[in-house]
């Protein structure tokens, strides 16, 4: 017969408590640093705005990915779910233009979500998760669209990254001087994805030439472990 299990000791219990505030704390904290200041910042103004140590944020989380993916996995799932939402949607041209509306504005919402769209985050399985099935469901988004007769018959998935990487560079050159410009970017994106305005254009980057330029910028986000706090 198997011992039942010994229950931790108010002290065990206190740290767990005590753990998992610090944690709560780092993630929110790391959600609103992000969002004002994009994710090069510091991680020392991570810790501190969270009122925790260096030491103690880099215990939690060991590298700059493991925090930017903890720190976004609720919008990586409101992503998710701006897909399934679009996919429900009557009219397949409609709901097409109407997601890349949505995540270009949930990108001018969240500096630091600019770039975590055009990232990966292996370690991170449920942040992953949720792209694989977004990818999945705009994939479906698409050949809808396309049977409708209204997206051009060369769109391909790799191009909605590539409007991600565009309208992310319109959001850092304008800035507070003029926020809105991002709207009339991507209004200039979805009429060129109509197909009765389709133009012959050079050929799309393949998928692996695509995931690379990705991959770049993950391992920019990479840092080394802090020396141990004093």
């Amino acid at each position: 017969m198997t011992p039942p299990p010994v229950p931790p000791t108010s002290r065990e219990a206190g740290l767990r408590v005590d753990a998992e505030r610090n944690r709560q704390r780092i993630v929110t904290a790391a959600r609103e640093v992000f969002a004002e200041s994009g994710l090069e910042v510091p991680i020392e103004d991570i810790a501190k705005r969270a009122g925790v140590g260096v030491g103690t944020l880099y215990r939690r989380y060991p590298t700059r990915g493991e925090l930017i993916a903890a720190a976004f996995e609720d919008k990586m799932t409101a992503y998710a779910e701006a897909t399934r939402q679009a996919l429900a949607e009557p009219d397949p041209w409609q709901g097409f233009c109407g997601y890349v509306e949505e995540i270009c504005a949930m990108q001018a919402g969240d500096r630091g979500f600019t770039t975590v769209l055009t990232m990966t985050f292996p370690m991170a399985k449920r942040f992953e998760a949720d792209r694989d099935q977004a990818f999945a469901d705009f994939k479906l988004l698409v050949e809808r669209a396309k049977a409708a007769g209204k997206l051009r018959a060369d769109f391909v998935t790799e191009d909605l990254p590539m409007f991600l990487m565009a309208n992310a560079g319109v959001l850092t050159a304008t800035g507070d001087a003029a926020p809105d410009t991002w709207r009339r970017l991507v209004g200039y994106l979805i009429q060129a994805c109509a197909a009765q305005a389709a133009q012959p254009l050079p050929e799309p980057p393949a998928p692996r030439q695509m995931y690379k330029a990705m991959l770049r910028a993950t391992w920019q986000q990479r840092e080394r472990r802090p020396k141990k706090e004093k």
